[in-house]
């Protein structure tokens, strides 16, 4: 993916989309993020996610929702992009089981407005971001080629309908697609509702963190590896303008103690566990078999989690980013 294009990230200002878009800005692409800031968490969060790129000339912001087809269809005229990556959707499992109508209409049919944009623009390749919820309890590692029948949540279940529907429009349309299914992403800018966030907060607070199960295990992957993973992916439907799904994650899963313990020891602090049981929705072990996004476009993620969860304390009590620093940008 030598040459600048225009591209579309949908859901921009979020966690990974903001650290997809900084590296194609980077990589000196022209990108358009569309976002509504959904409420979900502190809006404030997304928009210190995005003040640096918005004084890059080639960065446009449009204020818009997924689930709005002519807005959708607004940016695609306006902007005629030449790839789009979806990644605006509503996340959490849990969540997802107190109002899983809302999942459906981001997720299903948001991704379906994005989706039929890209081939009325003229067959627009576009990457998928999906989630490991997808495999549901198929043993571990996971495989693209598993059944993927089983989702255990609403949210794993919405996920796995937008990429039902991806597969239609290959077979109606041709449509040139990369599925992504993401692995416990961690890392700058993630959710406070995401687990790194929440452990931080309660050790530097000395509360207790409940954790379900104590043979829990997570393939914990640094946002960065996604983002190197994304952009193989965008080179690898460029080239072929093929349709596939391909795992992102570590493929070295650890135990969900050891990720506590090494985040406290970062941080200075002790950290108190209790251990419950597995709630409804997750699985007891997630692990990718990265194997096919790595003969397909060299995915080979670099960052160990001691690095990892480093790189994410250091953000958390220094970036301007953070809520514990977050400023007003200068005029």
């Amino acid at each position: 993916m030598n040459a600048p294009m225009r591209i579309v990230v949908t859901g921009g200002a979020g966690f990974i989309a903001s650290n997809i878009v900084d590296r194609l800005l980077t990589d000196g692409h022209e990108v358009v993020v569309l976002d509504n800031f959904d409420p979900y968490y502190d809006p404030a969060q997304k928009r210190a996610n995005i003040r640096l790129a918005q004084k890059n000339e080639n960065y446009r912001l449009v204020e818009a929702d997924v689930r709005d087809r002519a807005a959708v269809d607004r940016v695609f005229s306006d902007f005629s992009p030449e790839h789009v990556v979806h990644l605006a959707a509503k996340a959490g499992v849990r969540s997802s089981m107190a109002d899983p109508a809302s999942y459906v209409t981001v997720n299903e049919l948001g991704g379906l407005n994005v989706l039929d944009a890209c081939r009325q623009g003229g067959s627009i390749p576009m990457i998928l971001a999906s989630t490991s919820s997808a495999y549901g309890r198929a043993p571990a590692p996971f495989k693209e080629s598993h059944p993927a029948v089983g989702p255990l949540s609403p949210y794993a279940a919405s996920k796995r309908g937008a990429e039902l529907m991806a597969h239609a429009y290959r077979d109606l349309y041709d449509s040139p697609i990369a599925i992504l299914r993401f692995f416990t992403v961690y890392g700058p800018r993630g959710r406070p509702d995401m687990a790194t966030w929440m452990f931080t907060e309660a050790i530097q607070a000395g509360k207790s963190i409940y954790m379900h199960g104590e043979d829990t295990e997570r393939d914990f992957t640094f946002v960065d590896d996604i983002v190197d993973g994304v952009v193989g992916a965008m080179s690898w439907l460029t080239k072929t303008r093929g349709f596939d799904t391909f795992n992102l994650g570590r493929s070295d899963p650890y135990r969900v103690r050891t990720f506590i313990e090494t985040l406290a020891k970062l941080l200075g602090r002790e950290a108190t566990i209790e251990v419950g049981t597995l709630q409804p929705g997750e699985s007891r072990v997630t692990c990718a078999d990265i194997s096919h996004a790595t003969d397909a476009f060299g995915y080979q993620p670099k960052i160990s989690l001691e690095e990892g969860l480093a790189r994410w304390v250091q953000w958390y009590e220094h970036s301007d980013e953070s809520p514990l620093h977050r400023r007003a940008p200068r005029s």
